[in-house]
């Protein structure tokens, strides 16, 4: 297994992982998340694997089928009235295909982003999970995230 840039090749491998995080989401919370909707139409994928301030980093096997991908997002908020102008790598969505999951194929992507991070002169790696996706919290409690802002609702 190897992990590298995302490419526009590699758009229906991302689309299949990007089904399986739908329908944990929509298992967890159907009444915020669709069972049969898709996130990025395949133009706005590719709009953003070609962006830099995006992004995206899949591992593949020998055979370049993709076993995980990690959406990330930088921020810096330059100039702002009460936030130091620090640069975060913020990741959007990881995902390990179900079928290969207990590899430690998750903890390579992660791993693998925040040395990115740090090449690029992050200041910290953000990240948000639902709190219904116990599973992914264990696994970024594992990797030594902490919370940072918890969000809450009360639904009407």
């Amino acid at each position: 297994m190897r992990i590298r840039r995302a490419e526009n090749r590699d758009i229906d491998g991302i689309n299949a992982l990007l089904r399986q995080v739908l329908m944990v989401h929509h298992n967890g919370r159907p009444d915020l998340f669709k069972a049969d909707a898709k996130k990025y139409t395949d133009e706005e994928l590719a709009a953003i694997l070609s962006d830099d301030t995006k992004p995206v980093f899949v591992a593949v096997d020998e055979q370049e089928k993709i076993l995980g991908y990690a959406f990330c997002v930088f921020f810096q908020h330059k100039n702002n009235n009460i936030l130091t102008d620090i640069r975060t790598l913020y990741i959007d969505d990881l995902c390990v295909d179900e079928q290969v999951r207990g590899a430690h194929i998750g903890t390579q992507l992660y791993e693998y982003v925040t040395a990115f991070a740090r090449e690029q002169g992050c200041y910290n790696l953000t990240l948000n999970v639902w709190s219904c996706n116990e599973s992914a919290m264990k696994f970024y409690e594992k990797c030594g995230l902490l919370p940072q802002k918890v969000g809450m609702e009360k639904i009407l």
